[in-house]
């Protein structure tokens, strides 16, 4: 009967010995492509997450204990008190996973994350943070880490018996572990055309919009509303006020320059350089001779209100003040349910950054403003992942566009003053705003993500660039391109690199599992030793109660 025991006993063991080994190895693997939180100097300011390295247990955060875990949260689980739980609890990592399809989340979510976004970005973390597109493999796994953290409200004694033996956890890990590396070698592009007036020393207007975006991945910050829409706008505009200025009979007495620029999300510093360009170095600009104002286009796809930021309040009889005017008699009568407000911000030269891209040109002391839809230049929707084609309305962009269109048509032609009619549609017909053009310049321009740190860098971006160029070009005969290339020795900006990653998650069993199949494997060796060094006695024992039981 011995060799028959032993026989029994070498069986199990390898089964427990092949269980265990399980545990080792993966029941299944997915590499995946994240892509990693801003990480910039602006100047001595430092923003974004510092760290890249991940290897890691996954973890939710509606676990208790996020400590050396990488806490995986949705887009609409996302808060900046979960954010702020999973560093102050010195957590491994954060991964969130985007969804593809934004236009399927609530309105109240995005509008929650977006809020914490904007309040994540103002401050530097040491830990690193993930943005990850949504598949079919990562919602199983967030499905999993989500399950298991639900089991809190069941007995200690349940929780950790499922902890120890049922469990499986998702381990993390970057497939490229090089340190991160800094780079000053950004350059800024600012594209510039003119329409030249009827008159040889006519007074000059100028139309601007920055077209780089910004959000809390570059690599997913596709900028549709900010600033996608004052780049359509305006590139509708020249096309429109090219007709105009095309007919000595209709030519205004002033030069239209528009002007698109680069940095708009990290301090204007393209706009910067270019207006430095124009006063500083060129013997002859436009900008040093007689400027009526600039206008700043910001913002501009949706909500039913519209303002108009000033650096300060305009003088009356001043252009910007008849501007304003104009502005209002065009919305009240022909779109009185649109709001118009006058939002006055002084620039405070204490900070080191400036909120709107006109008070660029406030320093240096030329009339300027912008027109948003937004009244708060903090506002959430001026910089986030979320900012996508689904969020705009192109019945409101349109609107906003024949509004700022025919104010300025009223204002450069003077049409208040020669008694032409509030309502008078300048706009119209040929000269109407095309809703398949503005669509396919707002699909161009979100095609790829507008990232500064990626427009100068990566072929499909400046491929995009060059594309706003060709739309210069096909109306305007004056057409030049500005490329600023920053001081290395002392930028105004330090970007890193890092930004997109391959990470591996794979399926292993945890810790404590390893714990409990190593005691279950040392109680059952010992019964079996026991068993043998008792055989006898053991044999005689069983061998009376079988006697007794059938007596």
């Amino acid at each position: 009967m011995l060799p028959r025991e032993l026989s029994v006993a070498a069986v199990l063991l390898l089964y427990v010995q092949s269980l265990h080994g399980s545990a080792f190895h993966p029941v299944s693997s997915h590499e995946f492509t994240a892509y990693r939180m801003q990480q910039y100097n602006l100047v001595q300011q430092k923003y974004g997450c510092r760290g890249a390295i991940l290897g890691a247990e996954a973890r939710s955060a509606d676990e208790p204990v996020l400590t050396r875990r990488c806490v995986i949260m949705k887009v609409m689980d996302f808060t900046t008190e979960k954010y702020l739980e999973a560093q102050r609890q010195n957590a491994a990592a954060i991964l969130i996973l985007l969804p593809t399809n934004i236009s399927a989340i609530p309105y109240d979510s995005i509008q929650s994350f977006m809020v914490s976004e904007s309040e994540v970005l103002l401050k530097e973390i040491l830990i690193p943070v993930y943005v990850a597109p949504e598949d079919e493999k990562l919602l199983i796994m967030y499905e999993e880490v989500k399950q298991a953290a639900a089991t809190r409200t069941l007995s200690i004694f349940v929780r950790v018996l499922r902890s120890m033996v049922t469990a499986t956890a998702f381990q993390m890990s970057l497939s490229n572990t090089a340190a991160i590396k800094s780079s000053t070698d950004t350059t800024f592009t600012t594209l510039e055309g003119v329409l030249p007036g009827a008159e040889e020393d006519a007074p000059t207007v100028v139309i601007t919009a920055h077209y780089d975006s910004y959000g809390l991945a570059p690599w997913l910050s596709y900028g549709a509303d900010s600033n996608g829409s004052g780049v359509t706008i305006l590139l509708e505009l020249v096309r429109l006020f090219q007709k105009l200025f095309s007919s000595p009979g209709t030519k205004p007495p002033f030069n239209l320059m528009f002007s698109l620029t680069g940095g708009g999300k990290y301090n204007f510093l393209g706009t910067k350089r270019w207006i430095e360009d124009h006063l500083d170095h060129a013997e002859s600009s436009l900008l040093h001779d007689n400027v009526e104002f600039v206008l700043c286009l910001d913002t501009l796809a949706n909500s039913d209100e519209l303002y108009m930021h000033v650096s300060r309040p305009p003088k009356p009889d001043s252009p910007i003040q008849s501007f304003l005017e104009q502005l209002e008699e065009v919305v009240s009568s022909r779109f009185p349910w649109v709001k118009v407000g006058l939002v006055h911000k002084k620039i405070n030269l204490v900070e080191s950054s400036v909120a709107w891209e006109h008070e660029r040109y406030s320093l240096r002391r030329i009339p300027s403003f912008t027109l948003s839809r937004l009244d708060d230049p903090k506002s959430e929707h001026r910089g986030s992942m979320l900012d996508t084609m689904s969020q705009v309305d192109f019945r409101k962009m349109k609107r906003n566009g024949v509004i700022v269109a025919e104010t300025l048509a009223r204002y450069m032609y003077n049409l208040s003053d020669k008694g032409s009619p509030k309502d008078m549609q300048v706009f119209k017909g040929q000269l109407d705003f095309h809703d398949s053009r503005m669509s396919s310049l707002m699909s161009s321009l979100t095609s790829v993500p507008r990232a500064t740190q990626l427009l100068d860098k990566e072929p499909a971006h400046i491929l995009l660039v060059n594309s706003l160029e060709h739309e210069f070009k096909r109306y305007l005969q004056q057409v030049h391109r500005h490329t600023f290339r920053q001081d290395k020795k002392d930028p105004d900006i330090t970007f890193f690199d890092q930004m997109s990653q391959q990470i591996v998650m794979y399926r292993v069993k945890p810790a404590a599992f390893d714990l409990f199949l190593g005691g279950c494997i040392a109680a059952y060796l010992a019964i079996v030793y026991y068993t043998i060094q008792n055989f006898d006695y053991l044999y005689i024992k069983l061998k009376a109660a079988a006697k007794y039981k059938h007596e």
